[in-house]
């Protein structure tokens, strides 16, 4: 079980630092083919300014706290409602992608399933 921890919290690292990183330094080519509804959502969230900004900060942020052994449940905590938004954003607006989007959100909740000894003191009395 260790091992998978320890791999599963890597990889979903490496795909959020990956997204970020690449977003922050310009490196993505070419933005792929969109439907209209895709565009429509798109433009809405570009048109916040703030939003998709504030949206690479926290992978970036969740990415590298998963890295750190001793900080990675409280960055499956922050990184999930990313990980939601962008499953559900695939299972409405392009499935295209879903598979891979959703073993990021089986890889997160397995992480909540490996530190829920961790996470008892947040629920309980």
């Amino acid at each position: 079980m260790k091992i998978a921890v320890i791999v599963v919290r890597v990889l979903l690292a490496a795909m959020y630092l990956f997204a970020s990183v690449s977003f922050f330094l310009n490196l993505m080519p070419k933005a792929p083919e969109m439907t209209p509804a895709q565009t429509s959502f798109m433009t809405g969230i570009m048109a916040s300014v703030y939003l998709f900004p504030l949206i690479k900060v926290t992978e970036l942020l969740g990415g590298i706290l998963l890295l750190i052994n001793r900080t990675a449940p409280l960055a499956a905590l922050i990184i999930f409602p990313v990980t939601l938004n962008i499953f559900l954003y695939h299972a409405f607006l392009g499935p295209k992608d879903l598979p891979m989007v959703g073993v990021m959100l089986l890889f997160n909740l397995f992480l909540f399933y490996a530190y829920r000894a961790k996470y008892l003191p947040i629920v309980s009395k």
